[in-house]
């Protein structure tokens, strides 16, 4: 064999393995999708809200908000979009940035995981799958540092 032929074999080697990637990788859906899309978010977020609302742990932070049914609208809504954002959904999140929203709120490390166990219990409710659920906690686990100001 000839070296340009040799070269041809191997470009076309990589170009198949490329377009069969990107082939996987178009096949993939996003977190957004494979969580159900807006209604199955916001179904989960109403969830989540009710447990939070019960969950003596953490509820006096949210007191404010289910006290008054416009707030608390606004609230699940703004919630909804942060998470359909995080996802890769075509949500945009105009809330609060999150160490704005909790400044002098003295969330604890104890507070904030009792807050993932209310989001993971409401996503096992809906029997959102492990990958998912890991996936969006891996989103949304970053925003820790800006809400916990005592560990």
């Amino acid at each position: 064999m000839n070296s340009t032929f040799k070269q041809w074999i191997s470009c076309g080697a990589m170009a198949l393995v490329l377009a069969a990637s990107s082939s996987a990788q178009a096949r993939q859906k996003s977190l957004y999708d494979r969580l159900g899309g807006k209604a199955a978010i916001t179904a989960v977020v109403d969830e989540f809200v009710g447990r939070v609302a019960a969950d003596t742990r953490i509820n006096k932070f949210f007191a404010a908000a289910a006290s008054n049914p416009q707030h608390l609208a606004m609230f699940k809504m703004k919630l909804a979009d942060q998470i359909c954002q995080a996802s890769g959904g075509p949500c945009k999140y105009t809330g609060m940035d999150m160490k704005a929203a909790h400044k002098g709120m003295g969330i604890t490390s104890a507070q904030f995981t009792a807050l993932v166990e209310d989001l993971v219990d409401a996503l096992d409710k809906f029997k959102v799958g492990e990958k998912e659920k890991s996936e969006l906690l891996g989103a949304l686990g970053p925003m820790k540092t800006d809400i916990v100001e005592k560990p």
